[in-house]
């Protein structure tokens, strides 16, 4: 088995897809509506479904905002060099809400966006990836 998307429902899809595909690089790899059942999915990412986990944004129509609870955390991205994302993210028009630096208690360099339904992204130094706090 191999981990396929992740789903995070937005809240004006138009605006959600701009930020995934302008502000952070990905690509719209397709796009479907349910007429029925009133709602749009877009799945967005940086490579091809058959070889890379996706983002699934789901629109349901009328709805423009939701309650995130307290369960869900964030999506994690690899960058090779977070300092310079960030300057580009912030160019286009991007919200950085953790600058660039070391996590706390530990050595991997990490940093957040946050997308506009207020969804959280960590960006996490490629050299550090998957070496926890230490890296």
């Amino acid at each position: 088995m191999r981990m396929l998307h992740t789903m995070i429902r937005v809240g004006n899809l138009d605006r959600s897809i701009a930020f995934y595909t302008d502000v952070l690089g990905m690509q719209l790899l397709r796009k479907s509506e349910n007429e029925e059942y009133k709602y749009t999915l877009a799945f967005v990412g940086y490579g091809d479904e058959s070889e890379n986990t996706v983002i699934e944004l789901t629109y349901n129509w009328g709805t423009e905002s939701y309650d995130h609870g307290n369960a869900f955390g964030h999506l994690a991205l690899g960058a090779e060099d977070i300092y310079a994302t960030c300057d580009r993210i912030r160019a286009a028009g991007g919200k950085i809400v953790r600058e660039p630096g070391p996590v706390l208690g530990g050595t991997t360099e990490i940093a957040f966006v946050e997308d506009p339904d207020g969804y959280k992204i960590e960006l996490i130094q490629l050299s550090h990836a998957g070496k926890g706090l230490e890296g």
